[in-house]
Parts: structure tokens; C-alpha cells; sequence
């Protein structure tokens, strides 16, 4: 069985070893454990944003950085393939562990999930745990963990507090826009999951998704890093068997498409239970159904709303 906490931890050695490149910091608290700042008290870069982003998909994902334009604008584009797309993007990448600790508070994603079970619904609908005896977390904050954190993580996890690796990265910052347009074949696959398709039937997935500019501010970064993929992320899956649902995965389909998402999450009131889940997922999708060859095309991109978001300053 692949542990995606051991291959997520061979990354993790790497990026130790580069730290001065990489612009990042690691340190090792109390209990033993090692934190990686990657973008909270420090630069960061595209490498560390591309490292974290393969940490995240548990080790099973090749991820790249591109120049490429939107309407003759130059924007940094994330690449990513896997063909392991149940296991790297929704038994690992999934930010679906909010870790809360006192007043600390982190959306976590990465490998660890696959040993806390975070959800243990996912694990039941890919038929997937790791049981590796070191846990890697992603931590998507502002803030550093302190001990205690690492405790409560340490604990869900069943591990020791020196074996936790954590990864930390805040959304308004150059590795959080890289890994966040990073989630853009997760996107896609959790969304066709929630409509009621069978994640084991995607033999394998690739991605394409604008990064973000950093926009200093985290509710607009957070804004900007979804607009990516919403309105101009594009996902190539090949699948055992197509189905009619996933007409309905892109974004275009849901009631609140068509504004930067930062005016829709103002005008709900900052609650996210106001937004129609449908939003979340990518602009474009084809599959490819290789039991009968046919490859279906579904949804659009959209510069014009894009660039609102981005607050791009176009020039004669």
C-alpha cells in the first residue's frame, strides 16, 4: 500500500536540505517536532509554493511552474498530473481538517489527514489509510504552530510529537497562491465526488490553473486564489466510465457564478454556508471516457471576471 506520508516526507527532507534557496525557515519545537515556515515570517518562492503543492497530494503528483497569458497578459501558471487522483487529491491534498487549538486555527491538509481520518467518510469512499509512524501536515495560517498544536495533531494522528512534520504557508503569500491554484485537479474530482461519482473510476487527472497575484490582504487573497480556479482552471481526467452528472462539476453551473468571489463572500456576510457549494470547482473540465474513447467538454474560462479579481491595471 502507497503511505503518502512517506513519500510526502522524502519532500519534506528535500526542502530542509535548501532552505537558503528555497527561502523558507524550519525549526524544531520543544517536543521534537519540525515546522516549516514557508511564506509566514518569510519570502518563500515558486519552488517551495511547487514542493508544498506535491507534499500536499501525498508525494503522487508532478507539479510545474509556466508563463503563459491570459488575453496577451503574462500570468505564472501551476501544471500538475497524477495517476493516483483518489488517494493524492481527496485522501491527502483535501483541506479537510480544521485544526483548532486554543486560539490557533489552520485549515489542514496533506498526508497527516490519511492517518487522523479527516473526514472518515473520504477514507470509506476511496478505501484508503495510511499507517505510516510519521505524520506530514500542511497548515494553511498566518501564525506558526506552537506545541500544543503539534500535540493535538500528534495524538489524531497516532504518532509521536517528534515525528510530525508541519508545512505553513498563509493564503496571502507566494507559496499559499501556489498551492492554493494548485488544488485544481482536487477541485475538480472532490466536486464530482459531492454530485454522486465514484472518485476509484479517474485512472488519472491533470491541471492547469493561473496563480493568484499576492494581494496582501488575506480575505481578497482568498478571493483571488478561488477566482483562479473558478473562473480559469482547467482539469483533463481519464476515466473508466463517463457519467451525464458531471456536465454539472463546472463552476459555470451554480446560481452565483459571475462575480470575483470576494464580492460574493462580502455580500453573504462573510458566512460560507451562504454561498451555493456548487461554486467550488473549476472554470473548464474535459473527460475522457476510454471505455468508449469519446472525451466530453464541459464548462468555460473567463478572463473578464478573472481580471476584476486580480485588480489588473491595464495600460494603452
Amino acid at each position: 500500500m502507497l503511505s503518502v506520508n512517506e513519500l510526502a516526507l522524502e519532500i519534506v527532507e528535500d526542502m530542509l536540505d535548501f532552505e537558503e534557496e528555497l527561502r523558507i525557515e524550519s525549526k524544531k519545537l520543544e517536543n521534537g517536532a519540525t515546522v516549516i515556515d514557508c511564506g509566514v515570517n518569510v519570502p518563500g518562492s515558486y519552488n517551495a509554493g511547487i514542493m508544498y503543492t506535491q507534499i500536499c497530494m501525498g508525494g503522487l503528483a508532478e507539479v510545474d511552474i509556466v508563463t503563459d497569458t491570459i488575453n496577451d497578459v503574462p500570468f505564472a501558471f501551476i501544471t500538475e498530473y497524477t495517476d493516483h487522483p483518489a488517494i493524492s487529491c481527496l485522501g491527502s491534498q483535501k483541506a479537510g481538517w480544521q485544526v483548532k487549538v486554543e486560539k490557533y486555527f489552520a485549515m489542514g491538509s496533506g498526508p497527516a489527514r490519511a492517518l487522523a481520518l479527516k473526514p472518515k467518510k473520504t477514507y470509506e469512499q476511496i478505501e484508503y489509510e495510511d499507517d505510516a509512524d510519521v505524520a506530514v501536515i500542511a497548515l494553511e495560517a498566518n501564525k506558526l504552530p506552537d506545541e500544543k498544536v503539534i500535540e493535538y495533531i500528534a495524538k489524531e494522528c497516532d504518532v509521536d510529537a517528534e515525528d510530525v512534520y508541519a508545512v505553513v504557508a498563509p493564503t496571502s503569500s507566494l507559496v499559499g497562491s501556489v498551492q492554493i491554484s494548485g488544488r485544481i485537479v482536487e477541485t475538480a474530482i472532490y466536486k464530482m465526488t459531492e454530485i454522486g461519482y465514484d472518485p476509484k473510476l479517474i485512472i488519472s487527472g491533470s491541471g492547469r490553473c493561473p496563480i493568484a497575484p499576492i494581494l496582501g490582504d488575506d480575505l481578497k487573497a482568498m478571493g483571488a486564489t478561488n477566482d483562479s480556479m473558478m473562473y480559469y482552471g482547467s482539469v483533463f481526467l481519464t476515466v473508466k466510465k463517463y457519467d451525464e452528472i458531471l456536465k454539472n462539476v463546472p463552476s459555470c453551473t451554480s446560481g452565483d457564478y459571475g462575480k470575483p468571489f470576494y464580492e460574493i463572500f462580502k455580500a453573504a456576510n462573510y458566512d460560507f454556508y451562504k454561498i451555493d457549494p456548487n461554486l467550488f470547482a473549476p472554470a473548464q473540465i474535459a473527460v475522457n471516457d476510454v471505455s468508449t474513447g469519446k472525451t466530453y467538454v464541459h464548462g468555460k474560462l473567463n478572463a473578464e471576471v478573472l481580471f476584476q479579481s486580480y485588480q489588473l491595471v491595464l495600460e494603452e
